[in-house]
């Protein structure tokens, strides 16, 4: 007998045939009521079991996330909260599930222990629901870029180059610990090195991909990336995956346009496509909030928020324009801020980038213009020789959310503010030779996939929207 998935079953158009599914237990009632899912849907199947005419021993071995191959006739549900239900007919357990040494039953657990129970918590209504939503988030990535006619682009992993200037990488060695060869001053001598030079994991696959952009027009990367910043926040992780356009004539203004129908699409995609688990991690939302005293709660339900972003238009304004809001702002002037805007030039934090989202504008906000001194080298200078065609896309709950910027893409001014920062040239030549060799105006944005997962979803720690986290001292599973 062909299978099917639960999800299908619990779609079909009638009733009354036969059918085989295969699933992992989540509940098991009475010796008769068996809530078994498969992973392909939020809701589980109700297989009901002839229990008189069962051995007890099977029905023994029925436990929280046994393994089960169910046959039977799919018939009308008795009960309410579902269409269908089976009334089994053949049961074999595929693989036993101890019932005292299972950590993860049908409970309420915190998603701290779940998270040191990374390799099962999928097995969770909650976490089934985030990596489905992750699943149709990513398709609905490749779909947008595709069907604009972008190019993906696969940026090396292994890289030479720090795009970002930060300089916390982790290095890639294939030298020993012991014995490590030195050169004559004391220093590591990579030159023996694998590839005969430092080398270190990507932070970003932007410098690579502008130099696809500058011959197919159009790219995008989507792919991991990594930060040895010792963070320990709900808003960073070690290991990451980051979506990166780059495309070749376009300005910031073309870039911000580009941005905004990109998240505006993957956001309505994802709504249309997985409306049941958003609908049930906007019940857990609000369920984990009760508990949370007033000023603390969300201001907007999920589903309400992510349709914020989809009805309003982003507002965008200069960097110099929100500085001003935010100066004579009420929170600033009686000094609620943990960081108070006293001057031009101070780098926005999350609360900052919240105030003009959700208090000022009660809409989306782009903000432009960006100081020099708090950008990287890569971004084009503006006249004023202040401030560079940066921007940055903050939404409500989690403040930034995607930045991006025009690119310098004239060779001297570019060489000039290398030499400023201490970059060798010779470390990067072949990203000067795009200057070189037909150069010419263009732009991208990056945006981190786990933040905008976070955003979707509701959850409140990025630990809980990848699979298996990677944080300082935690690289388990």
């Amino acid at each position: 007998m062909k299978y099917s998935k639960i999800k299908a079953l619990l779609e079909s158009e009638k009733g009354g045939i036969a059918v085989a599914t295969r699933g992992w237990v989540r509940t098991f009632r009475n010796k008769q009521f068996i809530a078994l899912n498969d992973g392909s849907t939020i809701h589980n199947i109700q297989c009901v079991v002839d229990f008189e005419n069962t051995p007890e021993a099977t029905l023994k071995r029925i436990t929280t996330s046994a393994a089960l191959d169910i046959q039977g006739t799919l018939v009308e549900s008795q009960g309410s909260g579902q269409k269908y239900e089976i009334q089994v007919t053949k049961l074999e357990i595929l693989g036993d599930s101890d019932a005292e040494k299972y950590p993860i039953q049908p409970k309420k657990h915190s998603l701290e222990f779940l998270r040191e129970n990374a390799h099962l918590r999928v097995r969770t209504n909650t976490f089934s629901a985030v990596m489905r939503v992750r699943s149709v988030l990513a398709y609905a990535v490749h779909k947008y870029f595709n069907e604009k006619g972008f190019f993906y682009f696969n940026a090396p992993i292994i890289t030479g180059s720090d795009a970002e200037g930060a300089g916390e990488m982790f290095r890639v060695s294939a030298l020993p610990f012991d014995g490590t060869p030195r050169t004559e001053d004391g220093k590591v001598n990579f030159k023996e090195d694998f590839f005969g030079r430092e080398t270190n994991l990507t932070v970003s696959g932007q410098l690579e991909a502008e130099t696809y952009a500058m011959a197919l027009g159009q790219v995008y990367t989507f792919g991991p990336t990594f930060r040895a910043e010792n963070s320990n926040t709900s808003r960073h992780l070690a290991e990451f995956w980051m979506i990166e356009p780059e495309v070749a004539f376009n300005d910031l203004n073309d870039n911000m346009d580009l941005a905004e129908d990109f998240i505006r699409y993957v956001i309505k995609y994802t709504m249309e496509n997985c409306a049941d688990d958003l609908k049930f991690l906007e019940q857990r939302l609000i369920d984990e909030e009760k508990n949370k005293p007033q000023a603390e709660r969300s201001e907007m339900a999920l589903l309400e928020k992510l349709n914020f972003v989809l009805e309003n238009n982003f507002i965008r304004i200069s960097y110099t324009e929100a500085i001003d809001i935010l100066k004579n702002s009420k929170p600033n002037k009686n000094k609620k801020f943990q960081y108070l805007i006293e001057e031009w030039g101070a780098d926005l934090q999350s609360e900052h980038e919240r105030y003009l989202v959700e208090k000022h504008f009660k809409s989306p906000v782009i903000l432009f213009d960006y100081p020099a001194k708090i950008k990287a080298f890569y971004m084009r200078l503006n006249e004023d020789g202040q401030t560079v065609r940066a921007m940055d896309i903050l939404f409500p709950g989690i403040g930034e959310i995607v930045g991006g910027s025009q690119r310098e893409e004239r060779l001297d001014v570019l060489i000039e503010k290398m030499n400023a920062l201490g970059i060798p040239e010779e470390e990067l030549w072949w990203y000067l030779d795009t200057r070189r060799f037909g150069t010419a105006i263009h732009s991208g944005f990056g945006l981190g996939f786990e933040r905008l997962v976070l955003f979707v979803t509701g959850m409140t720690n990025i630990r809980d929207v990848i699979p298996f986290p990677r944080t300082p001292q935690n690289a388990e599973f």
